[in-house]
């Protein structure tokens, strides 16, 4: 695991934030960095790469097929990660607080 990783999954894990992630979860033909499947939750760490041409295509095609699925992907470089854990951490619960409401198409 990269430094970020650590960092975050010393968050994620041991269902610290009310759900269950797990981490490095195959899904079809890619390895989500952290996953929550009760909330269909993925959660990526970028690094330097994911900024290139080939990097952001890449992300878009394995985003779409992630939400045609179902799931909700949410995606941090990892110097946000390192530089403001805390803030990472706000979005993801708030994330995590929208998910577990019912949409407005189930009311």
């Amino acid at each position: 695991m990269t430094e970020a990783e650590r960092k975050l999954w010393s968050v994620l894990r041991g269902n610290h934030l009310g759900v269950k992630f797990r981490r490095q979860v195959p899904f079809g033909p890619y390895i989500l960095d952290f996953y929550c499947a009760s909330v269909k939750l993925d959660i990526e760490l970028d690094g330097s790469q994911h900024g290139t041409p080939r990097g952001l295509l890449s992300d878009m095609e394995r985003d779409n097929y992630l939400k045609s699925l179902g799931n909700r992907v949410l995606r941090y470089p990892n110097s946000d990660v390192l530089r403001n854990i805390e803030g990472v951490v706000r979005d993801i619960t708030e994330h995590l607080g929208q998910r577990s409401k019912p949409d407005d198409g189930d009311r």
